[in-house]
């Protein structure tokens, strides 16, 4: 069964979805069912993929892909750090020259924090999504 925010992915051309709106049916592209892609949580090599979420002492929220930065490059990188707060889905696509961390503060729709920030709250749940290793959750 389809669910709310879960990500698929095609097995041939690489699209991505995330659910938005859940409902019956199949999810399927260039002709074939996608893929659900299920987030791995248990670190088991050298790089570290598992986003870790530290609370900062002026109120900002940083969410950083492991504990050991995850490498940034052109081959292999985080694609995107998304966190589920309350009731939003926000998410920052990342390129291999920027670092694997999204910047979360807690001052609603009158940011100025400037263009790294995302605007929100508590964190439900974060996950990122390695190019070579998959989707990947906090807990």
């Amino acid at each position: 069964m389809v669910e709310l925010n879960q990500l698929y992915k095609c097995g041939i051309c690489g699209n991505i979805v995330e659910v938005t709106h859940a409902s019956g049916g199949q999810l399927v592209c260039c002709g074939q069912p996608m893929d659900l892609l299920k987030a791995n949580f248990v670190e088991a090599s050298i790089e570290k993929h598992k986003p870790v979420i530290k609370k900062t002492a002026d109120g900002k929220t940083i969410i950083k892909v492991g504990l050991v930065p995850h490498p940034m490059e052109e081959k292999h990188y985080i694609e995107f750090i998304e966190a589920l707060v309350g009731d939003k889905v926000l998410r920052k696509y990342l390129h291999p020259s920027e670092k694997p961390e999204m910047i979360i503060c807690d001052c609603g729709d009158d940011c100025k924090c400037g263009s790294d920030c995302s605007c929100g709250g508590e964190i439900k749940k974060a996950r990122a999504y390695c190019n070579l290793h998959g989707l990947w959750k906090n807990n």
